[in-house]
C-alpha cells in the first residue's frame, strides 16, 4: 500500500517545492523506501513542449517521449529514479481528455462538471501506477489561492477522506519573510497561507518554512500554536549555498524524521547517508577549478538550461573541480568583427553550445564552434550545437552556403527536418508545418557507437548506448562524405545507419557533437560519462592556458 505525501506552496511562488519533494524523497530513499513523485501542474497547456523557456524555464524530456515540467529533473537527479509520462499532469490535458469522451458520448447525456468528472480525473491520475513504492510524492504547482489549481486541491481533499488513516500526509511549504527595516522574522503570511489551505478543507500536518535567516523556537512554537501543528512539524528550511547540500540539512531539521512519525511509522531504519556526504565534500572542496563558455539563446534566464547546468557541476564532481560556467548570448558573436569573440572565448578552458530552436544567434554558435575548433579548445555541441558543428565542418569544407533548412531556403541543407523515423511503436511520420506541440523526436532512442572511436571510449568500449532526443531537424546524411573527408567523423548512428547522432574530431583534443540530450541523464552520484570526459578534458586546457 503506497503512502501519499501531497505538498502544496503558499505566500509566493519559486519557494522550492520541487526541491523540497526531491530531496525528501531522497531522505526516504536513504533509508530504504522505494519512492516516486508526480507533478500537478494547473496551467491549461497540455505540456510545456511549446511553451517558451523564458515562461517556464526548460522542457524536461522522460525516456517514454513526456515534455515534462524541470521539476522532474530535480526528480531525477535526487533520486536515481527515471520519471514516466503518467508522473506528470496539466489542467490542459486533463480538459483534453474530459472534453474528447464528452465528444463521443463517454458520459451518456450527464452533465460535465469540475466536479466530479474534473477531480475525478485528477484522483485517478494520482492513484494510477502505484507499483511497490512506499511513498509517491505529489507536489501541486503554484501557490495556494491560484484559481486555476482550486481542482487539484479540491482533489486532494477528497482523496485524503478516501484513502485509509495514516496513508496520506499534508506538507505546506511557506515563507517566513525577514523584515530588514524592523530587524525581525514576520510569521503573519506563513499564519495566511495556511488559513486559506484549510479553508479548502485541507489542514496540513507539516509546514516547511522557507527563511533567509534562523527561525527562532519562540517563533516556531507561534506558528505551530496558530497553524495548528506540533512545533516539531515547523520546519526551518534556510538558504543553502548549494542544491546539493538540501536534503543533509533538511535532514537535520528533523523533516523526514516528522514525515514518518506522520504516518506513524516508528522502525524505519536510520538513513545511509554516506552518497550525499560524498557529494557535497566533492562540491565543498574542489581541487581545482574550470571555466565553461556556454553560447547560447536563452542565457538571460539560467533555468531554461537547468539540466545542463547540473551536469556540468556533476562534471566537476566526478573531476573534483569546481566548474564556473560563463554563460554567453550568441548574438554578440554575429558580425565580422571577430574581436569580441577573441575576448570572450580566448580565457574558457571548454566551450559548449546548447540545443535551441529558431535562427537567432544561429551564426554566433557557429563562429564559436570555429573558434574552439582552431584553437583546439575542448567542444561539446549538444542538439542544436551538434548541427552547427556540421555546418560549420561544411562551410570548412568549401560548401560555403552550407546551413538549415530550419533558418530558412537553402541549397545546401546540412541540417533539414525529419519527415519520418522509427520508434518503439514503430513508423513516425510528420509534415513540415505541421503541429509544433508533441510531434519531435522525443523520449529515448538507441545509437551505435563506431568501434574505437574517441566517443566509443568515453562510453566505456559499449557499442550501443540509449540517451534522451528532443528535436525537429536533423543532419543530413548525404553530407557525411564530405563532412568526414574534412575530418568530421561520424561516430554514432541510429541502428539502421540513416540519423547522425554522433559526430566527433580525432586529431582535436576533444570536440564530439551529439544530436541527443546527455544531461537529462546525467546525476550527481552517477554523473554523465560525456560531461565527465568534457569536465576532465578542460581541466587539461586550464594547465595549457
Amino acid at each position: 500500500m503506497a503512502r501519499y505525501i501531497f505538498i502544496t506552496g503558499g505566500v509566493v511562488s519559486s519557494l522550492g517545492k520541487g526541491l523540497m519533494a526531491a530531496s525528501l524523497a531522497a531522505l526516504l530513499q536513504a533509508r530504504g523506501y522505494k519512492v516516486r513523485i508526480r507533478k500537478f501542474d494547473p496551467y491549461l497547456n497540455v505540456d510545456p513542449g511549446t511553451m517558451s523557456p523564458y515562461q517556464h524555464g526548460e522542457v524536461y524530456v522522460t525516456d517514454d517521449g513526456a515534455e515534462t515540467d524541470l521539476d522532474l529533473g530535480h526528480y531525477e537527479r535526487f533520486t536515481g529514479v527515471s520519471a514516466r509520462q503518467s508522473d506528470n499532469i496539466t489542467s490542459g490535458r486533463v480538459y483534453r481528455d474530459i472534453i474528447a469522451k464528452e465528444r463521443r458520448g463517454d458520459y451518456l447525456g450527464a452533465t460535465v462538471q469540475v466536479i466530479p468528472h474534473v477531480t475525478d480525473a485528477i484522483k485517478a491520475f494520482a492513484l494510477a501506477d502505484q507499483g511497490d513504492h512506499d511513498f509517491i510524492l505529489c507536489e501541486i504547482g503554484g501557490t495556494v489561492g491560484d484559481i486555476e489549481s482550486l481542482p487539484f486541491m479540491e482533489a486532494i481533499r477528497q482523496l485524503r477522506n478516501e484513502l485509509e488513516p495514516l496513508q496520506t500526509l499534508s506538507v505546506h511549504v511557506t515563507l517566513v519573510p525577514y523584515i530588514k527595516a524592523a530587524g525581525e522574522l514576520k510569521t503573519k503570511p506563513t499564519q495566511h497561507s495556511v488559513r486559506e489551505l484549510a479553508s479548502l478543507g485541507i489542514k496540513p500536518d507539516l509546514l516547511l518554512c522557507r527563511a533567509e535567516h534562523p527561525i527562532p523556537d519562540s517563533e516556531r512554537q507561534k506558528i505551530a500554536n496558530f497553524c495548528n501543528v506540533r512545533k516539531e512539524a515547523v520546519i526551518p528550511a534556510l538558504d543553502a549555498p548549494s542544491i546539493y547540500s538540501v536534503p543533509l540539512q533538511y535532514h537535520a531539521e528533523g523533516l523526514d524524521a516528522e514525515v514518518l512519525r506522520g504516518f506513524g511509522i516508528t522502525d524505519a531504519p536510520a538513513p545511509d547517508l554516506t552518497a550525499w556526504n560524498d557529494v557535497t565534500d566533492r562540491y565543498f572542496n574542489p581541487e581545482g577549478e574550470v571555466t565553461i563558455a556556454v553560447v547560447g539563446k536563452y542565457v538571460g534566464l539560467p533555468d531554461a538550461y537547468k539540466s545542463l547546468n547540473e551536469a556540468l557541476v556533476h562534471g566537476g564532481l566526478a573531476n573534483r573541480v569546481r566548474v564556473n560556467i560563463k554563460w554567453i548570448d550568441a548574438e554578440i558573436f554575429e558580425g565580422d568583427d571577430t574581436s569580441q569573440i577573441i575576448a570572450a572565448l580566448e580565457p574558457m578552458h571548454g566551450i559548449l553550445v546548447p540545443g535551441g530552436f529558431g535562427t537567432r544567434g544561429s551564426e554566433g554558435k557557429i563562429a564559436a564552434v570555429g573558434f574552439a575548433r582552431t584553437r583546439n579548445v575542448p567542444f561539446f555541441g549538444i542538439c542544436l550545437g551538434m548541427q552547427m558543428a556540421c555546418v560549420e565542418g561544411a562551410r570548412t569544407a568549401g560548401l560555403a552556403k552550407a546551413s538549415s533548412t530550419e533558418f530558412g531556403p537553402t541549397d545546401t541543407p546540412v541540417v533539414g527536418i525529419i519527415t519520418e523515423w522509427m520508434s518503439k511503436e514503430g513508423l513516425q511520420q510528420r509534415e513540415a508545418g505541421g503541429d509544433l506541440g508533441g510531434t519531435m523526436r522525443l523520449g529515448a532512442y538507441p545509437a551505435k557507437l563506431s568501434a574505437n572511436s574517441h566517443t566509443s571510449r568515453i562510453y566505456g568500449g559499449v557499442e550501443m548506448i540509449s540517451e534522451r532526443h528532443r528535436h525537429r531537424y536533423e543532419v543530413n546524411s548525404a553530407f557525411i562524405e564530405p563532412l568526414e573527408k574534412d575530418g568530421l567523423l561520424f561516430a554514432g548512428m541510429s541502428p539502421d545507419g540513416l540519423l547522425p547522432e554522433i559526430v566527433e574530431r580525432p586529431d582535436h583534443p576533444w570536440f564530439v557533437g551529439v544530436q541527443f540530450h546527455p544531461e537529462l541523464k546525467s546525476r550527481p552520484f552517477d554523473p554523465h560519462p560525456l560531461f565527465a570526459g568534457f569536465i576532465a578534458a578542460a581541466l587539461e586546457q586550464s594547465r595549457l592556458v
